[in-house]
């Protein structure tokens, strides 16, 4: 799964470079959204919803709809003190069908981001998780 978090990181960052950042570091992403591919690797962490974030304005996550792209204002557009009013606005568990969901990463779409070897990266990634366990 890293490889293909990196490889559709590098393609947002490559096709709209004044929007989006694949490289970590301050001095990278100002004024842009980084794109972190590195949470998707076995062993890291990452911050789960509605958790509070460490930087000012307290942010805090939270998991919205496609359709509230256009509205959302900044990564701390909820904090401490107004993430009751998402909740409460909420119409519906934001997490619905989650569990339910499959997709499947097809050749085409793999080829198109320059995946190379995916077939083969993907069958050594399984044997190496198999081998974790």
């Amino acid at each position: 799964m890293k490889n293909f978090s990196q490889a559709v990181a590098q393609h947002m960052a490559q096709t709209l470079p004044k929007l989006f950042s694949a490289k970590m570091g301050m001095q990278n992403r100002k004024g842009k959204i980084f794109i972190d591919y590195l949470r998707n690797n076995r062993g890291s962490s990452t911050v789960v919803a509605f958790s509070l974030r460490a930087r000012p304005g307290l942010g805090v996550s939270v998991p919205i709809h496609w359709d509230e792209l256009a509205d959302t204002q900044s990564g701390d557009q909820w904090n401490i003190d107004n993430v009751h009013e998402r909740l409460d606005a909420l119409q519906g568990d934001p997490w619905e069908g989650y569990a339910k969901t499959r997709q499947r990463l097809t050749a085409a779409i793999k080829q198109r981001l320059g995946m190379r070897d995916a077939r083969k990266q993907s069958n050594k990634s399984s044997s190496t998780e198999e081998q974790d366990e």
